[in-house]
């Protein structure tokens, strides 16, 4: 997609490039070899961007009238022809050819054959250059768009599975051992803020993109009256672009979607993972109905989160993509090169994968029911609320912390020899390691009590994390 190279076109007598023929061949004698066409053509995949190909043509023709450049008449014809295609297109019965290389070289040789010679004055005052780097940044901001409500969406199902659960008892986990008990509620709120912070990423990408790249043309500006300003505003931007140049040289704006895109599949993919690793058996904390699993073809007794692996695997998907259009764009000098026809296919198969990948986890949250008693059971193990005996001698014996940690380890070694946890552990082993613990000591030992103390700001408290899930609701709202 770009002014240069393409098979020659047949001429009328005026000159005008024939309907069926190349569109701006008169520099070429002959036609390029099959394997440059094979190599050249990119209809198959920026079809695409047929929408904002048609909204940026609508937008380019009303300006080019109202500043004169063009008669009332013939964008009259070029509005109603574009209308006509874009019927065309939503039936399915619009003519994509390979021989007009692009989306926009198909729409401009369509719009000849409905309207004839006006359509030729379409492209006045624009490039390739310029007109897909408006279709492309039109249709990476409303991905984004897309992308930021799938977030929303899939932070509601959180927040509604949290809500029930903000005291229910579970493990959290440092190096994957047990650490200190919280609950399902407070993990789940987590990841609320961890997509939060995904979707003020494609926010921020947003608004930087928010720029109009048409009327650069191919790279200099235009010697035509054109009004730069009013074409981003009727295409919803914040205003034009403001170096020629850069309008048509950079595609920063796709991989910093990309970035944000990688970064909230990685966010996906530690969730998806830790949904396999609570079905385990071994864990056993969550369930899965049959619509978010799948069987085994020799096991009859499988049940296997398949919908959480697959969405563990994307964050790949979207990796390479991104390291793709970094590697096509590093070495690219100013300003439009070929190579960054190569931006689509990577951009729409990460936002593909993103996009489903969202819709499957908010469906998969909204299924998963929790095991209440398997991870209130394993919220106590490995001596979890061990800081919590640190933190009581703290607190009531105005011990040093490190002479508290030194003291609850010994604890710890001694209910390990015992074969009990430190809530049973019997106050003279206690007393026998500082004398002045009183039973008082057992009111924090066990989970229940542990995370209800835990009350400082976002912390696991069930009052806590009332609060937060509230704040987010009222964001959401």
């Amino acid at each position: 997609m770009t002014d240069n190279s393409s098979p020659a076109s047949k001429k009328t007598q005026d000159g005008q490039a024939q309907p069926g023929q190349a569109m701006w061949g008169g520099r070429f004698t002959s036609k390029p070899a099959e394997l440059m066409q094979a190599i050249n053509v990119s209809i198959g995949f920026d079809k695409r961007l047929a929408s904002q190909d048609l909204a940026g043509s609508r937008a380019h023709a009303a300006m080019l009238r109202k500043q004169g450049v063009i008669s009332s008449e013939d964008e009259a014809a070029i509005q109603g022809g574009l209308q006509a295609i874009e019927a065309e297109i939503a039936a399915g019965t619009f003519p994509f050819r390979d021989e007009y290389e692009d989306i926009h070289m198909n729409v401009e040789a369509r719009l000849r054959e409905l309207i004839g010679p006006a359509a030729g004055r379409l492209h006045t005052a624009r490039s390739r250059n310029d007109q897909v780097a408006l279709d492309f940044r039109l249709w990476v901001r409303e991905a984004c768009d897309r992308t930021g409500g799938q977030i929303r969406d899939l932070q509601s199902a959180l927040l509604a599975k949290a809500e029930p659960h903000a005291a229910t008892l579970m493990p959290g986990f440092t190096h994957l051992q047990p650490a200190q008990p919280v609950t399902f509620g407070h993990h789940l709120m987590a990841y609320v803020e961890m997509f939060g912070r995904d979707a003020s990423r494609f926010a921020d990408a947003r608004a930087r993109m928010n720029e109009c790249p048409l009327g650069a043309a191919a790279l200099a500006g235009s010697p035509f009256p054109i009004d730069r300003h009013a074409t981003a505003q009727a295409l919803g931007f914040a205003g034009p672009t403001a170096n020629s140049l850069d309008s048509v040289a950079d595609r920063d704006f796709a991989l910093e979607a990309l970035a944000a895109a990688t970064i909230c599949a990685v966010h996906l993919s530690r969730l998806a993972e830790e949904i396999v690793i609570w079905m385990t058996p071994q864990f056993g904390f969550v369930k899965l109905s049959d619509a978010f699993t799948t069987g085994s073809s020799i096991m009859p007794q499988k049940k296997n989160p398949d919908a959480a692996e697959l969405i563990r695997a994307k964050v790949g998907r979207l990796l390479g993509s991104f390291t793709q259009l970094t590697v096509v764009m590093k070495g690219l000098p100013m300003t439009y090169s070929k190579d960054m026809q190569e931006d689509k296919v990577p951009t729409f198969e990460a936002f593909d994968a993103l996009e489903l990948s969202l819709a499957a986890m908010a469906g998969m949250v909204a299924d998963l029911e929790p095991v209440a008693e398997k991870m209130a059971a394993a919220a106590g193990a490995g001596y979890s609320t061990a800081t919590d005996l640190a933190d009581w001698l703290v607190r009531e014996l105005d011990m040093p912390f490190r002479d508290a940690h030194h003291v609850t380890g010994a604890a710890v070694k001694k209910a390990e020899s015992l074969g009990c946890d430190l809530s049973s552990l019997p106050l003279s082993e206690l007393q026998a390691l500082e004398t002045r613990i009183t039973a008082g000591v057992f009111d924090v030992l066990t989970p229940a009590a542990s995370v209800a103390s835990r009350k400082s700001y976002g912390g696991a408290s069930p009052e806590q994390v009332r609060a937060q899930i509230a704040r987010w609701k009222e964001k959401l709202s």
